[in-house]
């Protein structure tokens, strides 16, 4: 720990709140109807990264703009290069939030929006970090280059783009974990399926594949007097909240409530797009709708590892997990229903492909796209792995072993990368949830903790 970079950033912690609020305030999801040149995941992603690049302007660092797939703010060192690789483009933010997802309101200590947590927050803390290194005068063997991707949440094409067009930095980190340090990440398979037909039904859950749906809107060709006795029955003891109202004396509206969470960690998630299937298989359906809903609940049920599908499995990087993200049924049929897993590395993606599509058959869906991420491993002996480690036990008096995760992190596509914070051990993670939030505390922490990185990492004694 440096004790000037320490003070140099509680000195300057309302700067970097106020700087971190701006950004926050700008709902930068994805959004490639209104793509343009240099915009290329659309308009408010772009004021997103244009708001941070200006930001490490005014804070004296050069600047890089990829095309708007990226960017990096530049750091003066030696020949070789330490990355920090953070992004601003955010989920959507979904319902059942206490305070404005876009507001950045402070409420009893905690900072609130989309992306305090994942990953704005690390991507300021980061550029406070060099900055305080900076005007300390922390003598650097290597430079350090901010990296500031902008399609995180739906695929990394930004870190592809990076990839092809600038040169790897010599080793890097991610913000955008866990602490101490996570060394192994599971493969990620993603799926989805179709099935055309007349349906009398529609049913729309989730908004991404990487989200757990919170909550899921049916309609259904049935008077609210013949739902409301099965519903009620359905709910009782429910983790769920259902509600039902008459579109008309012969159609019914209904509503499913539960929890989103990040598809990497479902078991913290209530899902409502399973529970809304559950209950539609309990009403008077008929034909292909009654058919499409039962099969659909016996091959999922309430399952995030897979089980029922024949896909559970596990080994030294986790158990498999398992999110259905995404229902889209009207009265044409079912447009589109999309598979999100996270799988042990030593899993194979054909296997996982045979064994889901075997396993749904009944339902008669007919896949339509398959993709997938391999998973890493570095061993805990590398000295990226226990210089960060050194810097973990340093700062918060734990020494703690390195984690394997379900999440996707930029560290699976760059050389010589480990993911590194900022979510504490034993908490429970608030990415892609409601009222996400950053202790302040925590945020000025994290800030200095990064700075320890990167005087471990680059720094000239390192």
């Amino acid at each position: 720990m440096n004790r000037a970079v320490d003070k140099w950033i509680d000195d300057h912690k309302e700067e970097l709140i106020e700087a971190l609020r701006a950004n926050l305030s700008i709902a930068s999801v994805k959004d490639t109807e209104h793509a343009s040149e240099g915009a290329p995941f659309g308009p408010m992603i772009r004021k997103a990264l244009d708001d941070a690049l200006g930001r490490g302007k005014a804070l004296g660092f050069d600047t890089v703009d990829y095309d708007g797939y990226c960017g990096a703010i530049d750091m003066p060192g030696g020949k070789e290069q330490l990355g920090v690789i953070c992004h601003l483009d955010v989920v959507p933010e979904g319902t059942g939030w206490t305070y404005p997802p876009y507001g950045g309101e402070i409420h009893d200590g905690k900072l609130y929006a989309r992306g305090t947590m994942d990953d704005k927050g690390p991507a300021f803390a980061a550029l406070y970090a060099m900055k305080a290194i900076k005007e300390c005068g922390v003598p650097l063997r290597r430079s350090v280059r901010l990296i500031l991707g902008c399609d995180e949440e739906s695929g990394m094409s930004c870190l592809k783009h990076y990839n092809q067009v600038a040169k790897a930095p010599t080793l890097s980190f991610s913000p955008d974990a866990e602490y101490p340090v996570v060394n192994s990440e599971k493969m990620i398979f993603r799926t989805e399926y179709e099935k055309k037909f007349d349906s009398a039904i529609t049913l729309h859950a989730g908004t991404r594949r990487n989200v757990v749906p919170g909550e899921a809107v049916a309609t259904v060709p049935l008077a609210l007097s013949r739902i409301v006795p099965i519903m009620e029955a359905f709910m009782e003891g429910s983790e769920f909240a259902c509600s039902a109202e008459a579109i008309d004396e012969n159609n019914t509206k209904i509503t499913m409530k539960g929890l989103a969470a990040h598809a990497s960690e479902p078991e913290h998630g209530k899902n409502a797009m399973l529970a809304m299937l559950a209950l539609l298989d309990k009403l008077p359906l008929e034909g292909e709708d009654a058919h499409t809903v039962n099969a659909l609940t016996n091959a999922l049920k309430f399952d995030c590892h897979g089980e029922t599908l024949g896909i559970d499995s596990e080994d030294a990087s986790g158990r498999l997990t398992l999110n259905p993200g995404v229902l889209d049924w009207d009265e044409t049929g079912i447009h589109r229903l999309t598979f999100d897993v996270r799988a042990p590395i030593s899993s194979k993606a054909e296997e996982l492909e045979k064994k889901i599509t075997e396993g749904i058959k009944e339902t008669g869906l007919v896949q339509t796209d398959i993709s997938w991420s391999e998973g890493y491993y570095i061993s805990p002996d590398d000295e990226l792995v226990k210089k960060l480690l050194d810097v973990y036990a340093a700062r918060f008096g734990q020494r703690l072993e390195p984690l394997a995760i379900g999440g996707g992190t930029y560290a699976r596509h760059m050389k010589n990368s480990v993911a590194f914070g900022i979510e504490r051990p034993g908490e429970p993670g608030r990415a892609h949830m409601p009222d996400e939030y950053i202790p302040v505390n925590d945020l000025i922490e994290d800030t200095k903790t990064i700075a320890d990185a990167i005087i471990a990492l680059a720094g000239a004694e390192a």
